[in-house]
């Protein structure tokens, strides 16, 4: 619908990674691209390394990558709100799953250069003896002084807060500790880690959330068709962090006045698709 490919929702009935590499691997011939969704971390990462050195065409981890392209564009535009850059600025991230991990990695490819994660047990430093793999691996590009705590200590000072968690984790106290215009986006479904009324009652001069009901939807659906039509159409076989740079760019650009209620399009906008989709070819081209 949103893109003009045919899509087909196929639901395997096991969480075995090598099952599902399989089923992946034995229907892929039918088909141009493969939207990985609903697959957990830290499962998803293996899954979807494995299917993109094994199969020829593109293949991509929605949860991981739509997500993280859909949050730098709205980070582009609320940016431009409050008047800071990306080299300078202080992200923390709560949530150190499949999105959490993604984001982090894309908003260092676009130049980022201060960002903490946080998972349920605090910050993820080199201090702790308790990470796995891929936590471990993502402290190559975050957390650069090694500082250590709980996600309320690294608000402290804070310019964005990017939260793929759980509800009701924050308060408007919190929010206050952060920087002056502050970015808050809450991601957590139904319910976010804050809810947009109370963040801004914090100080919060921009607030995303996963919700419709909200302004400034970070909604996965504006990126993946864009994406797979672009990729599909270009006949490539990897979508890479050229490229979700250059849709989220893209995205972004969709908004020309960005404001503190309007920094990302709406899902069902007809130039969403067609912008998303042009820039995946433009790289191909280059």
């Amino acid at each position: 619908r949103f893109a003009g490919l045919d899509g087909f929702p196929i639901v395997l009935s096991t969480q075995d990674p090598e099952e599902i590499i399989a089923a992946v691997k034995a229907i892929a011939p039918t088909f141009g691209g493969i939207n990985l969704e609903d697959i957990s971390a830290p499962r998803c990462f293996e899954i979807e390394k494995r299917l993109k050195k094994e199969l020829s065409i593109p293949v991509m981890h929605d949860d991981q990558h739509g997500t993280a392209v859909v949050v730098l564009a709205g980070l582009i535009n609320a940016l431009k709100v409050v008047g800071k850059k990306k080299e300078s600025v202080q992200a923390v991230i709560n949530g150190a799953g499949a999105a959490g991990i993604a984001i982090a990695k894309l908003l260092h490819r676009y130049g980022m250069k201060n960002i903490i994660l946080c998972d349920s047990k605090g910050v993820v430093s080199k201090k702790r003896k308790d990470l796995n793999s891929t936590k471990k691996e993502v402290l190559k590009i975050t957390n650069k002084k090694n500082v250590s705590g709980m996600l309320a200590d690294v608000l402290v000072g804070a310019d964005v807060f990017i939260g793929v968690s759980k509800a009701n984790l924050l308060k408007a106290s919190d929010i206050k500790t952060m920087a002056k215009r502050a970015i808050v986006v809450a991601m957590a479904n139904p319910v976010p880690e804050i809810m947009p009324d109370e963040a801004r009652l914090g100080g919060a001069a921009v607030v995303a959330s996963g919700r419709s009901d909200f302004p400034n939807q970070i909604n996965n659906v504006l990126a993946y068709p864009g994406i797979f039509k672009g990729a599909i159409e270009s006949r490539i076989t990897q979508i890479t962090d050229k490229m979700k740079i250059a849709a989220a760019e893209a995205l972004a650009n969709v908004v020309k006045k960005p404001t503190a209620n309007r920094i990302i399009p709406d899902p069902f906008d007809k130039k969403v698709v067609p912008a998303v989709a042009s820039a995946i070819k433009k790289i191909v081209k280059k």
